[in-house]
């Protein structure tokens, strides 16, 4: 009992910073693919990459064969998407935050294999992996 009387400060430490190494992980929401894990499902052939960004972002760069339906038009174009119900379907946005809402959106229309690409479309780019649509740099 003295040595945690005498230690309590570092023992709120440990579990301050061990909670704030969990937050991220509780915080995830929806089911999430790796890069490896999302290029291995479009290999398949039987997936739909759909991107939830807007056109402009989405002209500059994007995954290959991929749909662009911006976020805040999703709900409304949902039709447009309904012959792909028994397909895979990845949700790419930016940094792979905006992908959750639009997983749920898909779910409530019938959509049963939805995946959020961790780390979004940045974390693609970092890794050297290849896009469709980039503007020449100059």
């Amino acid at each position: 009992m003295k040595f945690i009387v005498d230690n309590i400060f570092l023992i709120g430490l440990v579990i301050i910073s061990g909670g704030a190494l969990l937050v991220p992980y509780l915080q995830q929401r929806g089911s999430k693919l790796t890069m490896l894990q999302a290029t291995q499902l479009m290999n398949t052939g039987k997936t739909l990459v759909l991107d939830v960004r807007d056109a402009e972002q989405f002209t500059t760069a994007h995954l290959r064969d991929a749909r662009n339906i911006p976020l805040k038009e999703l709900a409304q174009r949902i039709g447009e998407l309904d012959k792909f119900k028994s397909k895979s379907v990845i949700v790419v946005c930016q940094t792979g935050t905006q992908s959750a809402k639009a997983e749920g959106v898909l779910k409530k229309a019938g959509f049963s294999e939805v995946h959020g690409l961790t780390g979004g479309i940045a974390a693609w780019q970092a890794q050297g992996l290849p896009t469709a649509g980039q503007k020449a740099i100059k």
